[in-house]
């Protein structure tokens, strides 16, 4: 039996589906989503009605949130131990999405029954970089 090290993945690869790849094409479909959200609310969202200063704080912190996580997942899927592992990515991916894109369509379409969905998607985010940790 060998000793792990700082290479040594948490998981066996091929043990799970989260791999690499899976992880960094989340960092870009998740970045590139709060770029494009950004930008539309730098521009089209101020200009349209019924937009309050709020809404639009809070639809850049969803842009901003997913711009940091896609980043987050860039980073995780070069990692030896963690690009792999079973929880982390996918949490902060899928946290990500519900965090961002719950603000996003409270702000556009006041789905208020999607407030309560918000904090699940922050717990979420907060879970997976906790599980990296450990």
């Amino acid at each position: 039996m060998s000793i792990p090290n700082s290479s040594t993945p948490l998981l066996a690869r091929g043990s799970t589906f989260v791999t690499p790849s899976l992880l960094w094409k989340s960092g870009a479909i998740l970045a590139t989503i709060g770029m494009i959200a950004g930008a539309f609310g730098s521009h089209a969202l101020k200009r349209r009605p019924g937009i309050s200063p709020d809404g639009l704080s809070a639809w850049g912190t969803a842009s901003h949130y997913a711009i940091f996580n896609g980043l987050a997942l860039f980073v995780i899927s070069m990692h030896p131990r963690f690009s792999t592992h079973k929880f982390a990515g996918p949490a902060i991916a899928g946290g990500g999405l519900v965090f961002s894109g719950s603000i996003m369509a409270l702000v556009l379409w006041k789905l208020k029954f999607l407030g309560p969905i918000t904090p699940m998607g922050g717990m979420a985010m907060i879970a997976g970089y906790i599980a990296l940790a450990l």
